[in-house]
């Protein structure tokens, strides 16, 4: 079967490999659609400190079940189903604490073990979520995404009629956007240094957009809130040097949630963080997300395919990651066919 391949950092290809099979417990899934995603470009530059190569990427994905390994009763083979990426033990601290997304044991498909960017993929049939009829394979694989926008914005415990900031219009910063707006929140702020970005942005809801290289970030914001700050920050653009900034911009008692993994350090000024009571989030991955975002889907609260600027056959990954790397602006989501 033909799946694409990370074999080093900068070294990866489109390439026959062995078909796996459902071991006990598991579930063959055939793919139909996968999604690039900013980690996967992580892995290709070799800045995923997780990852074990050689390595089939590809943690967005979703398609139909193939066949079942043993054991396995609650699906069958002609579902369809989209997958949740993270493997947790279910013994550790986390996990008794019902935080799956961090156990002490993570694996997360795509990353520790192999992902959705081929034609076969086993998976535990745990990780599994059967989808509603009338939402389609395409959308279904970027469930995902949108779990990840759930888990940062839960993290943050938004309240009625809280502000929020976006700091970056990116894909994660735009499912955000989007979490945000089936959620609830009715104004949101969203910076970026690229217009196209922001463009789309407001398409999807923004009330108020900033391009920081053009425009006074903190002077614009604290204009909008007339001075008190925003209560909700989303760190979307994963930039360490910002964090002094969101201190400033956040509003007594405000919630900044961070989605970065850049090992640089963030210079943290602790007057802002006490005399504001600060509450500063980690948001890793998603923590059992995949059915609030299925629901919002079904009830056309969310629409993932308003994210999806390019299709491409598995073939032309070589030349989605060459768009990604050095035309990010032409790009939002690129959606992968495999075996649609």
């Amino acid at each position: 079967m033909k799946a694409f391949q990370v074999n080093a950092p900068h070294d990866y290809r489109v390439a026959e490999v062995e078909e796996p099979t459902a071991g006990a417990g598991e579930v063959l899934v055939r793919v139909a659609f996968a999604g690039i995603c900013g980690s996967d470009m992580h892995i290709i530059h070799g800045d995923n400190a997780f990852v074990r190569f050689p390595r089939i990427t590809g943690h967005e994905f979703a398609g139909v079940i193939d066949a079942v390994g043993e054991s396995v009763t609650d699906v069958a083979v002609g579902d369809r189903v989209c997958v949740d990426p993270v493997i947790s033990c279910g013994t550790c601290y986390p996990c008794r604490m019902n935080r799956p997304n961090v156990c002490s044991a993570l694996e997360v498909i795509g990353v520790h073990r192999n992902g959705g960017f081929e034609e076969f993929v086993s998976v535990p049939v745990a990780n599994v979520h059967k989808l509603p009829e009338h939402i389609g394979l395409d959308a279904a694989a970027l469930v995902e995404p949108y779990t990840i926008a759930a888990n940062v914005l839960d993290r943050m415990q938004p309240h009625p009629g809280d502000r929020l900031l976006i700091l970056g219009a990116g894909v994660i910063g735009m499912t955000i956007l989007q979490m945000a707006r089936a959620l609830g929140i009715e104004e949101i702020i969203v910076t970026d240094v690229i217009n196209e970005r922001l463009t789309a942005a407001k398409e999807l809801g923004a009330t108020h957009v900033l391009n920081s290289r053009e425009q006074e970030v903190e002077k614009e914001v604290l204009a909008l809130t007339q001075g008190e700050g925003v209560p909700l920050i989303a760190d979307a653009a994963c930039v360490p040097a910002l964090l002094p900034q969101m201190l400033r911009l956040a509003s007594p008692a405000g919630r900044i949630g961070l989605l970065g993994f850049s090992v640089q350090p963030s210079e943290l000024v602790q007057l802002e963080v006490i005399k504001k009571e600060l509450t500063l989030v980690g948001s890793r991955l998603n923590n059992r997300k995949f059915p609030e975002v299925l629901r919002l889907m079904e009830n056309g609260r969310l629409d993932p395919l308003a994210l999806v600027s390019h299709r491409l056959p598995l073939s032309d990954m070589p030349n989605a990651i060459d768009m990604l790397d050095h035309r990010p602006e032409e790009a939002r989501k690129v959606l992968i066919s495999i075996g649609a």
